[in-house]
């Protein structure tokens, strides 16, 4: 598959995907930093409302209004759901954790990804990557030390955004046959949109003005990275584009270090590199 695709764009693909990863992380940063001090259900609506700009222009290039058709409206609200369900978990995660380490742990979505393509997606999933799972899980476990410190709630609550995220993908998968990216990106953000304005009411705080900027930063960004990832995807096959996405570890680290002064303890780097060592294994094994 990688072979039928121009160089050229196969570079341009790996760029686009950098710079989403990198846009991505900067955004979990900016909820990490607003979550301390606005409700999550605030920091989610203003995420999916500056967004909104980024995905016109996905919209527009994508095809316009036409591209939206859609007759699996319930697929895309429960896309949305997921969605939501792992942003109100991650960003929840994010007040309690380094930014680095939390995104160590959600890099345990691989592993929920090929455990739950096999009753969902009916894949088969052989000895080998099963294998890559279960060494997966511990490496979480040696982040999250059970029966430790370590392991807290937050830690849990960045689990379950990996598993809702995992489910988020897989519902991706099946959209894909039938749907547009426009359609996917656009009903998933205006449902999600919709969600966080009816909660709003419920935790309320009106932003000052040094944090309504990077309200609009973080929705800008994560709009726009949501844009990056379709124009990653369509210049390069997935095969080659998926192991850049644990580059957000390394942005994740930079960040964290620069703005809170966090870096990941010695056994955070060792469970993240048996993490990340089984998550490239499955990808190359999905890939064969």
């Amino acid at each position: 598959m990688a072979a039928a695709v121009a160089p050229e764009r196969i570079g341009l693909g790996i760029a686009y995907v950098l710079a989403a990863m990198t846009a991505m992380t900067i955004m979990d940063a900016a909820a990490k930093w607003l979550g301390t001090g606005y409700p999550i259900s605030e920091v989610v609506f203003f995420r999916n409302f500056f967004s909104i700009p980024p995905i016109a222009i996905l919209v527009w290039y994508g095809g316009g209004l036409a591209s939206l058709r859609t007759n699996r409206l319930p697929a895309h609200a429960l896309r949305a759901g997921l969605g939501l369900g792992a942003m109100f978990c991650f960003f929840t995660g994010l007040r309690y954790m380094p930014l680095a380490e939390a995104i160590s742990i959600a890099f345990a979505a691989p592993l929920f990804v090929t455990a739950l393509s096999v009753p969902i997606l009916k894949e088969h999933v052989g000895p080998r990557r099963w294998a890559a799972v279960v060494v997966c899980f511990l490496g979480v476990l040696v982040i999250t030390r059970p029966g430790g410190d370590a392991l807290r709630i937050e830690a849990l609550l960045i689990l379950a955004a990996a598993l809702s995220y995992a489910l988020f993908l897989l519902v991706t998968r099946r959209l894909t046959r039938s749907e547009s990216t426009s359609a996917i990106i656009f009903y998933t953000n205006g449902i999600a949109l919709a969600v966080g304005a009816a909660l709003l009411p419920f935790g309320w705080r009106t932003p000052t003005g040094e944090d309504l900027i990077i309200f609009v930063v973080m929705g800008l960004i994560g709009g726009c990275g949501s844009y990056l990832i379709a124009m990653a995807y369509r210049n390069a096959p997935a095969a080659v584009l998926a192991p850049f996405d644990y580059t957000t570890l390394l942005v994740g680290t930079a960040l964290g270090w620069l703005i809170w002064r966090e870096l990941p303890d010695t056994m955070v780097w060792l469970g993240a590199t048996i993490v990340v060592a089984c998550g490239l294994y499955i990808i190359r094994r999905e890939a064969r």
